[in-house]
């Protein structure tokens, strides 16, 4: 009975907000034209691309640092080159790459295709900053991935200024889903990672820390309308302006519960899909006792039911509410992060 009691209130997969944000399906839904094929043309050619933007799933005090062995690196050992754009994948078997593209004034893009892609035709899509190193989860596990980078020339036509083929063989499973990356960037969120400390003090059950940090940020922070109504295309997760504001759109609860979880040593999925019609994200956790939980999140003496954090947060945990969350079959995993 004490067990069942430990994870009555803990096992999650936050989940982000009814109204979520576009409905139109989002980049990396497409399919290749035949069974197995690795890459579609686009991306195995320079040239010319079409890249549309990716739909956004909405809908301080001194702290310590991650750990040394957490911190994303351009070690340059592995590297692919142009004039422009660098793409390092140095550290692969740590679950991450990372891209450096010089500006030119012009929006910049990096697809990433990796193993499954053949299967489910999904790619990733990220922009990027000119001149700032950016950290890219290789969230499709073990298995071949091919990397191009992008530069916006009309509408939303790209052209290609640096691909890159490697093969990924990680140290475990978990190597893509602790580290900080673009979407769940903590490595300088000193207060989210200073809070998580705090909160999970003197403990060492995953479930528990899970437990106590889904409390914070189902208490602390509200859902923001206005952000949600006019949130565009390219927007990313402040970790730390979420923790200040108390107010977030669903990536936001997502990528704070993600952040301050892998801050713990917990591993943790950032998943984006749909939730009914609404382009949504979620978080799935992983515990030695329990494996990945990437549906039901806590027991309430009897069965299992899905705890989605914005939905409870915003719904002030109304039993339609509750009833939507619990229905598995309402929640279409397509991203994870």
């Amino acid at each position: 009975m004490k067990t069942w009691k430990k994870l009555l209130a803990c096992l999650l997969a936050l989940a982000a907000l009814t109204g979520c944000a576009a409905q139109t399906p989002p980049e990396g839904s497409v399919r290749p034209d035949g069974e197995g094929q690795a890459y579609i043309d686009e991306a195995s050619v320079l040239g010319e691309v079409e890249i549309e933007d990716e739909a956004v799933a909405l809908a301080g005090a001194p702290a310590p640092a991650i750990p040394d062995q957490l911190a994303p690196k351009a070690s340059g050992t592995l590297t692919q080159k142009s004039d422009r754009a660098v793409i390092d994948y140095s550290n692969t078997k740590d679950g991450y790459v990372m891209v450096n593209c010089s500006g030119g004034g012009k929006k910049l893009k990096v697809l990433v295709y990796g193993p499954s892609y053949g299967k489910n035709g999904t790619k990733y899509t990220y922009n990027l900053n000119a001149g700032e190193w950016t950290t890219l989860p290789l969230s499709d596990g073990n298995g071949s991935y091919k990397i191009g980078v992008y530069e916006n020339t009309t509408g939303n036509k790209y052209a290609t200024l640096l691909t890159a083929d490697f093969s990924v063989s990680l140290t475990d499973e978990f190597a893509p889903f602790l580290r900080p990356n673009q979407y769940v960037n903590y490595q300088n969120a000193v207060n989210s990672i200073a809070k998580a400390a705090q909160l999970t003090q003197g403990i060492s059950d995953p479930l528990m820390k899970v437990e106590k940090i889904y409390q914070f940020v189902v208490n602390n922070v509200t859902y923001d309308q206005q952000k949600a109504a006019t949130v565009q295309s390219g927007y990313l997760p402040v970790l730390d302006a979420t923790m200040a504001t108390g107010k977030g759109i669903c990536f936001d609860y997502a990528a704070l519960m993600t952040g301050m979880l892998r801050s713990q040593g917990v591993p943790c999925k950032l998943v984006v899909g749909y939730a009914g019609q609404a382009y949504h994200a979620w978080v799935s956790v992983w515990t030695e006792a329990t494996g990945w939980i990437d549906g039901a999140v806590y027991f309430d003496g009897s069965s299992w039911h899905r705890m989605d954090p914005t939905f409870i947060s915003s719904g002030k945990n109304s039993a339609a509410i509750q009833k939507y969350v619990g229905n598995g079959s309402n929640y279409n995993a397509m991203y994870l992060y």
